[in-house]
């Protein structure tokens, strides 16, 4: 008789919760945005798109013509422009970028803690509890999974580049934030770590984070393709297919071309330094632009496996090597050094995360933010759409708390841990005495890591490691995405021609020949800071939209249970009247 009461109260559960689910759709309140109509939601009447529906196909090409078309023109032609007036273009670059942190800095700072306050509240706040890809979703990855691949989303050249290079540099040069500090002592040192954790940690994730979830949700919640666009349906509805939607569509694609071409060009620069510092090939561009060649040609034909195959074999294989050349240096290093490193490091960031997070040398007259601060946020804001779309794929069935949580603090204090590391190490050496690496750092930033390694055991054997890391980090950066920027360019279709991905990854190399060619490092840092000014002001867009969906979501979620207790109640009810008149 149980079964049967039971069979019954599941019958009219699953009955209550459709009509209130379709009531409670019908009743939402629209959105107010840039839409006329206001459609606010993928369960509106219109008719749904499927993705890439409109593309042209054809000649091994299958495209979204108006954001293909005006990213490959503006690309080409800032290629062309750069290489006919080589000269010209250094000087404007320099100029750019002078100009933009002095004076839009402040705006990449309060964008940058703007974004963390976001997600603060859309963990914590009443939108923590909601599901991606809805109630009944269930993770695709187990835990363990899931984070290991958090881990290999947004980690790669940049630390390799960095992770020695930057803590050495502040210590010979610290920031003015602490004041006049005396340059390598155990002050700047202490300072050097807390800046470069504050460059790499939490504001960084954030920016991944906020786009991720803002990716998932509209696409597992709301049926939407996984582009940049679809985030902004609460505001502009059906528009998103149209012109705005392209606009947006092609400023993610320039940010992720220039964001992936700045990274190669780190990784080129760092191949050469190892290469000059173990065989005595010279450091020049033309080595760096042949490098980049060669290793966009093997991006090439990674990428043209796609990623359940050449993508997913690099990174598996990466990740292991990684792990085992950081367990080494550990081992073979000042292993107490470090970890007590870590730990104070750790703390000093936290305490000193306020002031570092809102400093913006107002009362300065210099401009140290600009090479530093300013160029990390335009950094990790133009490499938003492609990290930001990997972990969208991966999270369905993550709550909105277990998502930030994980997004945000996961990867920074492996990024800590790799920092206090190679850069604790190379600091205590340097402290000590015993090797001259801030020398090093001031001639060749590129060679600190591997002028560090030779104080070693196996320095020769190490060094290879580390270039055969860089060079495939490399190649997973480039064919990533060249995978990201050909799903913006064919309307959000994940399985494009063979052809069209390549057309990508080349296109990234021959971008990062240009931007070296053109100036190097300082060229690299002006087309992130450039790229990453328009695409801040999307980021910040974004947030209220995706406020407006979960709050959509939400108000439906609520509204069902509210009548899935009810209808409960009433069973209950009318179960018991029933047995007490039997």
């Amino acid at each position: 008789m149980s079964e049967e009461i039971d069979a019954s109260l599941v019958e009219k559960l699953r009955e209550a919760e459709e009509a209130a689910r379709e009531k409670a759709i019908k009743d939402r309140t629209p959105f107010e945005g840039l839409q006329i109509k206001p459609t606010a939601s993928i369960y509106n009447e219109g008719p749904a798109k499927e993705p890439g529906e409109d593309n042209w196909v054809g000649y091994g090409f299958d495209i979204h013509p108006q954001v293909t078309i005006f990213s490959s023109v503006i690309l080409i032609g800032f290629i062309f422009i750069c290489l006919m007036f080589n000269e010209q273009a250094a000087l404007f670059f320099k100029e750019a970028l002078s100009s933009i942190t002095n004076s839009l800095g402040w705006f990449f700072i309060i964008t940058a803690n703007i974004i963390v306050m976001a997600c603060i509240y859309f963990c914590f706040g009443r939108f923590g509890k909601l599901r991606i890809g809805g109630n009944d979703a269930l993770p695709e990855f187990s835990t363990p999974a899931w984070c290991a691949m958090l881990l290999s989303a947004g980690m790669g050249i940049g630390l390799m580049f960095w992770g020695v290079g930057e803590p050495l540099t502040h210590l010979v040069k610290p920031s003015p934030m602490f004041g006049d500090i005396a340059a390598g002592s155990a002050q700047a040192a202490q300072a050097a770590m807390g800046v470069t954790f504050f460059h790499w940690g939490i504001h960084g994730w954030a920016v991944y984070a906020l786009v991720g979830l803002s990716l998932a949700f509209f696409s597992f919640n709301r049926g939407l393709p996984l582009t940049i666009r679809s985030i902004f349906y609460p505001l502009l509805g059906d528009k998103i297919h149209g012109f705005w939607g392209n606009v947006i569509d092609v400023l993610s694609v320039l940010a992720t071309l220039a964001g992936l071409a700045t990274s190669l060009g780190f990784g080129a620069q760092q191949i050469n330094a190892g290469l000059n510092h173990l065989f005595n090939i010279d450091i020049s561009t033309t080595v760096q632009v042949i490098l980049i060649s060669v290793i966009t040609g093997f991006a090439s034909l990674s990428v043209a496996t796609g990623l359940d195959k050449g993508v997913k074999i690099l990174s598996s294989l990466n990740m292991g090597l990684a792990l085992i050349f950081l367990v080494f240096v550990i081992v073979v290093g000042p292993t107490v050094y470090v970890l007590s490193g870590f730990t104070q490091n750790l703390g000093f960031y936290i305490s000193k995360l306020p002031q570092l997070s809102f400093w913006s040398e107002a009362y300065r007259s210099s401009n140290w933010q600009g090479a530093w601060t300013i160029f990390y946020w335009a950094w990790w804001i133009a490499w938003a759409p492609f990290v930001g779309m990997f972990i969208a794929r991966i999270s369905k069935g993550r709550t909105i708390k277990e998502f930030i949580i994980a997004v945000i603090i996961v990867p920074s204090l492996l990024s800590f841990f790799w920092i206090s590391v190679f850069g604790g190490a190379a600091m205590q050496l340097d402290i000590s005495g015993v090797a001259d690496l801030t020398g090093a750092v001031k001639a060749n930033i590129a060679t600190a890591i591997f002028v560090l390694l030779d104080n070693f055991p196996l320095s020769t054997l190490l060094s290879i490691v580390a270039m055969i890391l860089t060079s495939v980090f490399f190649v997973t950066s480039s064919d990533s995405g060249s995978l990201v920027v050909d799903h913006l360019t064919s309307g959000g279709k994940l399985d494009s021609p063979v052809p069209q991905r390549i057309f990508w990854a080349v296109m990234e190399g021959v971008l990062a020949i240009t931007l070296l060619v053109g100036g190097g490092l300082n060229t690299l840092q002006t087309a992130i800071v450039c790229t990453g000014l328009p695409f801040a002001f999307v980021l910040l867009t974004s947030i209220y939209s995706l406020y407006l969906g979960l709050s959509q979501e939400l108000h439906i979620e609520e509204v069902v249970e509210e009548k899935l207790n009810e209808v409960e109640a009433e069973h209950i009810l009318e179960e018991t009247i029933k047995s007490l008149n039997d």
